[in-house]
């Protein structure tokens, strides 16, 4: 993946190493009254493709990390039946013009998660990312969280802490 003005794109590359075609997967908008060098309400990264079924999932991570008790990261996710998209949330609506079903997000035993990767072991699912953990002081530790699938939708099984 690599970073463009209109948020994640996917670059596809032939034999030799050419650029061959550009594909925004997911964006949202931002205000204009923010410099170029600030995210602001568009805050969008870690992008990580998943294949389960007939689908590729796409999740991202929305909004601000590495802040602690003030981090507001969340994991949303759009799916589609081709690699390159477009992915759509469960509204229909594409993640390249803002869609995103959300996955997780902080609460409060845990300001902001996010960063996320999926895999699959020994053929459960899971979803791997960091938070911010309230009862130490927002520090950021790893948490692994378990996946069930609801109508072809990750949804995340939280375990009590």
């Amino acid at each position: 993946m690599e970073w463009s003005e209109t948020g994640k794109t996917k670059q596809r590359i032939n034999g030799s190493c050419s650029l061959r075609n550009w594909y925004t997967v997911a964006s949202r908008k931002r205000d204009f009254i923010l410099p170029d060098s600030i995210a602001g309400n568009a805050a969008i990264e870690a992008p990580f493709i998943f294949r389960k079924g007939k689908y590729y999932y796409l999740f991202v991570s929305w909004d601000y990390c590495c802040r602690a008790e003030k981090s507001t990261y969340k994991v949303v996710v759009g799916r589609s039946e081709k690699v390159y998209g477009p992915y759509v949330d469960k509204d229909g609506v594409p993640m390249n013009l803002g869609g995103g079903s959300l996955v997780i997000e902080g609460d409060q035993n845990w300001f902001g998660v996010g960063h996320s990767a999926t895999y699959t072991f020994d053929g459960t699912d899971y979803l791997i990312f960091h938070g911010y953990d309230a009862a130490d002081k927002g520090r950021s530790k790893l948490k692994i969280e378990k996946l069930n699938w609801f109508n072809e939708w990750p949804v995340v099984m939280r375990q009590p802490y």
